[in-house]
């Protein structure tokens, strides 16, 4: 049983379904089940938690209010080249915080995330 009144699933908008699954088996290893054409999930054994990517027309970028879904990673300099070279775009380049850096980046779709490490370039 999931715990009670936690965080247990997200549900983010993609254009291209096909291309999100590529997009993040490349970059960070998921795998998917797909449920029709318009929806495939992922599991928190490859991506830490459970969601899905859902066919729309919309994407999420904190400048329009969305939540922010923020990545952890040992070496940022390789995650951002992983990202670039599987088709995202660095939309805010690597800056300093307190506890450590962290960029944003969006997928194919327009979909914005962030990548953080405590280990500093």
């Amino acid at each position: 049983m999931p715990p009670h009144e936690k965080i247990n699933y997200i549900e983010l908008p993609c254009l291209n379904i096909t291309q999100t699954k590529a997009f993040f088996s490349t970059v960070f290893g998921w795998s998917f089940t797909d449920y029709g054409s318009d929806y495939t999930a992922f599991s928190a054994a490859t991506a830490g938690i459970d969601g899905g990517f859902t066919h729309s027309q919309s994407c999420c970028r904190s400048e329009q209010g969305c939540a922010l879904i923020v990545f952890y990673s040992h070496d940022l300099i390789a995650t951002q080249a992983r990202i670039k070279q599987a088709g995202g775009t660095i939309v805010r380049e690597t800056f300093n915080f307190p506890g450590g850096q962290r960029f944003h980046f969006t997928d194919p779709n327009g979909n914005e995330y962030a990548v953080w490490s405590d280990v500093t370039i």
